[in-house]
């Protein structure tokens, strides 16, 4: 668990208070597991959850997208997550956490810790047409960065 706070908030007192909290909180909730999945998941989905909490309050509020703004292109390559061989899990990594914070959220949640767009919906609080745009965009993002990192016009 403090490794899944750790990819969000980067620091590791501040993960260990995440991970000690959310301890705290599914300890006092037992009551509402359901076993519907593992004590694990539903332990991992609350320290996510604290994690997005923290890192919402550190920021200015977004301003919400309106859902007529929002179109997806579905298309078959939607699915690829493919990199050049050549690009690192490190160079991956850092390149998520360049992206925008409403992209970041989506792509870490989609990408790393395996939510599909129902679940990543309910934990950010968005509509799942937001969740599938904002991975949409934060993929074509990150492919662009992790172009420009190959063809070396980037530092």
């Amino acid at each position: 668990m403090l490794i899944v706070a750790l990819r969000f908030v980067k620091d590791t007192m501040e993960a260990e208070d995440i991970v000690q909290e959310a301890f705290i909180k599914a300890f006092s909730k037992i009551d509402q597991f359901k076993a519907e999945v593992t004590f694990g998941a539903w332990l991992k989905r609350i320290v996510v959850n604290r994690c997005i909490d923290v890192l919402k309050s550190k920021r200015q509020r977004l301003v919400e997208l309106e859902e007529h703004h929002l179109k997806v292109v579905e298309s078959k390559d939607d699915e690829s997550w493919e990199v050049d061989d050549e690009i690192t899990l490190e160079e991956v990594k850092s390149a998520i956490l360049k992206l925008p914070e409403k992209y970041k959220y989506v792509v870490m949640l989609y990408l790393v810790e395996g939510y599909d767009h129902q679940e990543i919906s309910e934990i950010l609080g968005i509509t799942e047409v937001a969740s599938r745009t904002q991975l949409h965009r934060g993929k074509q993002k990150l492919q662009d960065e992790l172009k420009l990192k190959k063809n070396g016009t980037r530092s």
